[in-house]
């Protein structure tokens, strides 16, 4: 596909890196914004990820792939006690959020945009209270499943940086995604899935903004899920 290549990283990463071309202040905003909430993985990761950044922060949840931003700029405004990190390897989206960031600055923001598995090794045990994976390429294919990110190594990835209670929610439209993110997250001896009755996974998070994707699986006919598991007290991460 055009604008796919390996990433960086020394594991595979095959999504999209470029769409169409930037006009020059989206470019700017781009460079600009890295400067400024980029993230450094040649410096050690601090043992406490609070110091990230220039806002006071009690709590540090991470968002992986976020399109364009839309979620990730809404849950940083609406809780400046929490940080935010979050992870788009998809050069547009990234520009995207970068000038919003310009627009409406976010001192609880740090981003990077490569590899989100780079991030997660790099990253101190047991440092985040949560992680957002929403609207993750479903890799529809049967042949291509295993590029899909929910795995029994990234959950181990998961297993290793969640703090004890913290959550791993998933959103997806794809049915075959849903229980796939399913079987592997109840087989996981880190995870449990915090669902009582229907309304747990139909039911979009507290104060869901929506996303550009939900929008279009809903025009479209499909529904959404939104699973939300819990790590684990001692439990090794795999």
């Amino acid at each position: 596909m055009s604008g796919e290549r390996p990433s960086r990283s020394s594991e595979a990463f095959f999504g999209r890196r470029r769409g169409k071309a930037m006009r020059p202040l989206q470019a700017l905003a781009l460079e600009h914004g890295l400067e400024q909430y980029g993230l450094d993985l040649a410096v050690p990761s601090p043992r406490d990820l609070t110091e990230l950044f220039k806002a006071p922060v009690s709590a540090v949840r991470l968002e992986i792939g976020f399109g364009g931003g839309e979620h990730l700029c809404h849950e940083a405004r609406a809780n400046p006690a929490c940080g935010f990190i979050g992870v788009e390897p998809f050069v547009n989206g990234m520009a995207k959020m970068m000038a919003a960031a310009e627009k409406e600055p976010l001192a609880n923001l740090r981003v990077y945009d490569d590899d989100a598995t780079q991030l997660l090794d790099w990253l101190p045990p047991a440092s985040l209270d949560g992680i957002d994976l929403l609207y993750p390429d479903p890799w529809p294919k049967k042949k291509h499943w295993k590029r899909r990110f929910v795995s029994r190594i990234n959950l181990d990835r998961f297993a290793r940086v969640l703090k004890p209670g913290a959550v791993f929610r998933f959103a997806s439209d794809i049915d075959t995604y849903v229980n796939w993110t399913l079987l592997h997250c109840r087989e996981h001896e880190a995870f449990d899935w915090l669902a009582r009755d229907a309304s747990d996974w139909r039911d979009a998070y507290p104060g869901w903004p929506g996303t550009r994707y939900e929008a279009k699986a809903l025009r479209e006919g499909r529904r959404p899920a939104y699973l939300t598991f819990t790590r684990k007290p001692n439990q090794p991460a795999g």
